[in-house]
């Protein structure tokens, strides 16, 4: 008995017609769409400030207008966590627009998630949420299963639970269907989006992905036949390693052990997983709070040719006197020059300066006008990208914890009957997994100073303030030299960014992989717009365009 689940969106502006695309590609049970993320919960609780009656992804609704009555037709279920901060408003919005068209479906939703009113001076505190919610839902007759915020995984999670009828006891299947949910959550990104060794296929349009689950919790990640992309053991490797950290992959429901995980090709696009084990949940749920941090603005300022050192100190001098009263400045000069440079656009570097407080003020008025003022009065040459606004709201993620039954987890119905889902009453405090052994190191031989990219693949990405670095080979050869080559010390020499922060190192031999988690890298979070790239989507091609001493036998 196989439960065939897909994926339509990875987040809130995913492609459109991909709603369409799965519907009508190939056999589905279930059709899933993840529209949040950190700073999503951040804009959409902007949103509802302004309006009471938002706080969803409104994007879907659109969405199902094209496509409701060809699931409906088609018998695909429908879970979404598109509900944001109002699952219930988005639910009724649902059963609108099925009346509208004269669609028979019914709806439910999850709710229990909203703890924002324990968390003063939060625009919004919602606590991740498992699947057991969306599994009453669906063992109820729900068509449409619309969430808050809960666990990305647990879109797959819970339909698996109910199709298969497990318990909150079954581990290790869960975790299987964690894992795939895993794999699903960020769309393309498993069909070859965003994907390190991208050249070795066609990903100019990427289909989106499907797990085939079975109920001892093995899965074959494929995609639709026809679809762009493709889908083999990197794919998904990558996507595995994607704002996870350590061996222990905690999450409401169940703790999967990553360190288990076990790949094989299983034809063309089709990748077996299996062999998942899984450990209670922890005690405690995670609750993302955001907040508006205060008030933000940059310019950057265009510095050509020559003297280019000389030129930032004299912009600095010129606008430190008016920045005095700002909580926070930093200056950044990025060295984008070239010498004897063919463009003027290569003949420059870029001076940025950002300004945070919480006096819209300081960040507006102030900075504008002293900049705008340097307009004849400063460097030769001197331009910016743009001028200075007003200074923009910007926002802070942070996450707390609080135990299982601080959250009243409950299922509405179409009929509005709520059923209650009990908090998990078999749980393990979570502890580090001991380093597993190393294989033998390669033997000595001619090296060459090169890429790291050339042997090994790499993703990254943000989980609040901290970054994480996947790093993986694709041969055993590979491996053996990887793992001693590339330890924590090492990352910090290959990532200045990183000495003076925390950097541990996770290795995953199963998958041929280590990943590291850089604390505090990201500052406040995405939304306080730290540094350069502000969820660390591209740290590990940075990683991976760093030059080390690679033996010529991998290359």
């Amino acid at each position: 008995m196989t439960l065939r689940i897909g994926n339509a969106s990875g987040f809130y502006g995913d492609r459109f017609d991909a709603m369409r695309e799965m519907l009508t590609g190939g056999d589905l049970d279930v059709l899933t769409g993840d529209y949040l993320a950190e700073l999503t919960m951040l804009i959409l609780g902007r949103d509802r400030l302004k309006d009471p009656a938002a706080g969803y992804a409104r994007t879907f609704l659109r969405q199902l207008e094209d496509c409701l009555g060809l699931a409906h037709e088609r018998g695909v279920r429908i879970v979404t966590n598109a509900g944001g901060l109002n699952p219930a408003g988005l639910a009724d919005a649902v059963r609108h627009l099925a009346g509208r068209l004269g669609i028979p479906v019914r709806v439910a939703h999850v709710e229990g998630d909203d703890l924002t009113a324990a968390h003063p001076g939060s625009l919004a505190a919602h606590a991740y949420l498992g699947g057991f919610g969306i599994a009453a839902c669906l063992r109820a007759g729900a068509d449409v299963v619309v969430t808050g915020r809960v666990t990305d995984a647990a879109l797959v999670c819970g339909p698996a639970a109910a199709h298969f009828g497990w318990r909150e006891t079954d581990h290790d299947r869960l975790a299987g269907a964690v894992v795939a949910g895993h794999v699903l959550e960020c769309g393309a990104q498993a069909t070859g989006g965003n994907y390190a060794f991208f050249r070795d296929g066609d990903v100019r349009r990427p289909g989106f992905p499907l797990a085939e689950l079975h109920e001892d919790g093995s899965c074959v990640i494929t995609k639709h036949p026809g679809t762009g992309g493709f889908v083999d053991v990197g794919t998904v490797t990558a996507q595995l390693l994607y704002e996870t950290a350590g061996a222990r992959y905690a999450g409401p429901d169940v703790t999967a052990r990553l360190d288990t995980v076990r790949l094989g090709q299983d034809g063309p696009d089709r990748v077996r997983i299996e062999g998942v084990r899984g450990e209670a949940p922890p005690p405690t749920l995670k609750v993302g709070l955001n907040r508006l941090g205060g008030f933000r603005n940059e310019v950057v300022f265009v510095l050509t040719g020559l003297d280019v050192e000389a030129k930032a100190a004299l912009v600095r001098e010129q606008l430190e006197p008016a920045l005095g009263k700002a909580a926070e400045v930093r200056w950044e000069l990025v060295r984008t020059d070239r010498p004897d440079a063919p463009s003027e656009e290569t003949a420059s570097a870029l001076l940025r300066l950002v300004v945070r407080d919480p006096d819209q003020g300081v960040v507006g008025r102030v900075l504008s006008g002293a900049a705008v003022e340097l307009a004849l009065a400063s460097y030769p040459g001197f331009h910016v990208l743009a001028p200075p606004g007003k200074g923009s709201p910007y926002g802070v993620f942070e996450d707390v914890y609080v135990p299982h039954g601080a959250v009243h987890h409950v299922a509405v119905l179409q009929d509005g009957r709520r059923i209650p889902v009990p908090p998990a009453h078999d749980t393990a405090v979570l502890d580090e997994v001991p380093e597993p052994p190393l294989p033998e190191p390669l033997p000595p031989g001619p090296i060459r100073h090169a890429p790291l990219g050339l042997v090994a693949g790499a993703r990254s990405g943000d989980k609040g303030g901290n970054a994480n670095v996947g790093v993986w080979v694709r041969t055993d050869e590979a491996w053996r030299w990887l793992a001693h080559e590339l330890t924590a010390d090492r990352f910090r020499e290959l990532i200045p960014e990183s000495r003076p922060l925390k950097v541990t190192r996770h290795v995953l031999p199963h998958l041929r992989a280590l990943n590291f988690v850089v604390e505090g890298l990201l500052g406040a979070g995405v939304a306080a717009q730290h540094r350069f790239d502000p969820q660390a989507k591209a740290l590990g091609e940075w990683l991976r365009s760093r030059h080390l001493d690679i033996p010529e036998a991998l290359l």
